[in-house]
């Protein structure tokens, strides 16, 4: 059984005690590829060093919406020659957080302004080079959609998917997959494990986005690859098939997704 953890950032300062041991974690918990979401430029060359020492990680690179205070202009001209030299299977973590701006009482229309032209900018990037993107949308699916439809071309993954039934269908049509991980293995999210149980295994991918979103059984704990086991038995239950058979989908469906050219 292969398992493919299609969200993760063990680039983060959390594994540098062990990040070794993390991966061969992963390994024996059937994990056999991770795919590194960036998160700011200056973690790029962290990102493509760990990939390059380790054949079952595979980088993408982009500039996150939370982060906006460390992007600078001319990090759109930086990525745009990453993708040409560094070659990563996707664009990402990019997109939209209209939760963030409002959590910390900033100048929402400015902050939403800023996140939306930088995540047109990167989608224009991922079109030209006919790259997937992996998106972040908290609060901001609908405006995501509307700038998805410009770019018929473009494929991809919502990563942490937590949008109704309505949005995910017109995702699936647009040709994206949903990414689901920790959150759905608790009982009180409803409608996550309703989403899981009814919506198309050929859409779905599992993801930890370790360190963060653990799932129940390491609640208040660092997330990491290995633990992507526990997401695909409870993807299982909830659609009454075995963990082997989703693992066999969605393990499919990223490698469709990212056409991976090495594996581990």
């Amino acid at each position: 059984m292969k398992l493919i953890d299609s969200h993760s950032h063990i680039d983060f300062n959390e594994f540098d005690n062990d990040r070794d041991a993390v991966l061969k974690r992963a390994k024996t918990a059937c994990v056999s590829t991770i795919i590194i979401s960036a998160t700011t430029a200056e973690r790029w060359p962290l990102i493509k060093t760990l990939c390059d020492k380790q054949p079952h990680c595979h980088p993408a690179y982009g500039l996150h919406p939370m982060f906006m205070s460390k992007h600078k202009r001319q990090h759109l001209d930086t990525l745009r020659q990453w993708i040409i030299k560094a070659k990563p299977i996707a664009i990402g973590e990019i997109g939209l957080d209209y939760f963030i701006d409002e959590a910390n009482g900033e100048d929402s229309e400015h902050v939403r302004q800023s996140q939306l032209a930088l995540f047109i900018a990167q989608l224009k990037l991922a079109d030209e080079f006919d790259l997937p993107v992996i998106i972040h949308a908290r609060k901001s699916l609908d405006i995501v959609l509307k700038q998805l439809r410009q770019f018929p071309n473009l494929t991809g993954s919502i990563h942490s998917f937590s949008g109704s039934e309505q949005q995910a269908q017109q995702l699936i049509d647009l040709g994206f997959y949903l990414g689901f991980g920790g959150p759905i293995t608790y009982t009180r999210a409803t409608k996550l494990r309703n989403l899981v149980a009814t919506l198309p295994l050929e859409s779905l991918l599992l993801e930890t986005d370790s360190p963060d979103q653990p799932d129940s059984s390491h609640y208040n704990q660092r997330n990491e690859p290995a633990y992507l086991i526990n997401v695909a038995q409870v993807v299982a239950e909830l659609r009454e098939i075995s963990v082997e058979e989703v693992a066999s989908a969605t393990t499919l469906n990223a490698q469709t997704l990212f056409n991976f050219t090495k594996t581990g």
